[in-house]
């Protein structure tokens, strides 16, 4: 397929930039416009001096989109904002990949009960397909509008759907650990995330109600057809970016390592981003880039299975995993632009 033409909206917050980044050395797009209600009519590159020379485009309002043909759009919006401009202003006739959390549950009453406000384009609900390629990416490929999942459920999900689709392990009484930097609460400050309050630091939050926690099980019953329960609990790491999540889960028979290794491996074979490794990986190894790592292991003694899993929360958590459905919705090779070697150090 030729050159498409795509729009970001919400380019300046960490996603809109990030796909930015990912999009303007992407071969076969064009990125025709940018927007930002609150730096409209400057350059991006005056909101982003790393961009002088690279990407300058100016800055336009939500409303000055119908002066654009799009083929797709991508909303780097909040939750709760990507569902009004829905609601408001239709699609323009183009594809949407939403990376805000509005679309990701297919119930309106189990998103009012987690996110605290009506859910404003129900009838939407039932058109969005869940945008995890190595799980839905049959159904990913015809879809009109994507949501794009969670930075914490996309660590959580690629790990233990594998393991629940094969019956490995029981779907309840599932534990997730996970550690996240500060760039994945947003580029908007806040007293949590001040630097004095985050540098040396490290501490639990939204404990036993964080609104990934139904995205996490809804998408594990989706593919593995078992109800499944989980207690989530994040944390926050004094780092930028990365995530890295633990899990633990009870097997169903007798299990050791190196079977759960291959099993793995098998399910993964192919995938371009994910990478089953011998040893538990550390969030530099896939800084800045689309991977997720993925290492498993049996504890004999405790009868447990355990499971570590690390991304960039801002790349495969969001913008290149973004990138790499939008690669799907347009029948492009699913790497394009993202072949990106990890940061190190």
């Amino acid at each position: 397929m030729s050159e498409i033409n795509v729009g970001i909206v919400g380019a300046t917050g960490y996603t809109g930039t990030e796909l930015v980044r990912l999009l303007h050395r992407h071969h076969k797009v064009n990125i025709e416009v940018v927007t930002s209600e609150s730096n409209t009519g400057q350059k991006f590159s005056s909101i982003f001096p790393s961009y002088t020379d690279i990407f300058e485009k100016e800055l336009v309002s939500i409303k000055d989109l119908k002066n654009y043909k799009l083929d797709l759009i991508f909303l780097a919006l909040p939750h709760k904002v990507s569902m009004e401009f829905i609601k408001n202003h239709g699609t323009f006739g183009a594809k949407i990949i939403d990376l805000s959390a509005d679309f990701r549950l297919k119930s309106s009453a189990e998103y009012e009960q987690w996110y605290h406000t009506p859910h404003i384009a129900k009838n939407e609900l039932k058109k969005v397909v869940y945008g995890l390629p190595e799980f839905f990416r049959s159904k990913i490929r015809n879809a009109k509008i994507v949501a794009n999942p969670g930075c914490y459920p996309t660590s959580t999900i690629l790990a233990l759907g594998p393991l629940l689709k094969k019956d490995l392990i029981k779907s309840k009484g599932i534990v997730v650990d996970s550690k996240s930097g500060v760039s994945g609460a947003g580029a908007k400050a806040n007293s949590k995330t001040h630097f004095p309050e985050v540098f040396g630091n490290f501490n639990a939050y939204a404990i036993g109600s964080h609104r990934h926690t139904p995205e996490i099980q809804s998408t594990l019953k989706e593919f593995s057809g078992k109800k499944t329960e989980v207690l989530f609990t994040p944390h926050l790491l004094p780092i930028d970016r990365g995530i890295l999540t633990t899990t633990y889960s009870t097997p169903n028979k007798v299990l050791d390592s190196e079977l759960l290794r291959e099993e793995l491996a098998h399910f993964y074979d192919g995938e371009k981003f994910v990478r089953v490794v011998d040893t538990p990986p550390s969030i530099k190894n896939v800084r800045g880039s689309n991977y997720c790592d993925l290492f498993v292991h049996y504890d004999e003694r405790t009868h447990k299975v355990i499971t570590v899993s690390v991304i960039d929360n801002l790349v495969k958590g969001a913008s290149g995993q973004a990138v790499q459905n939008m690669n799907i919705m347009f029948n492009f090779l699913e790497s394009t632009g993202l072949k990106i070697p990890p940061l190190f150090p």
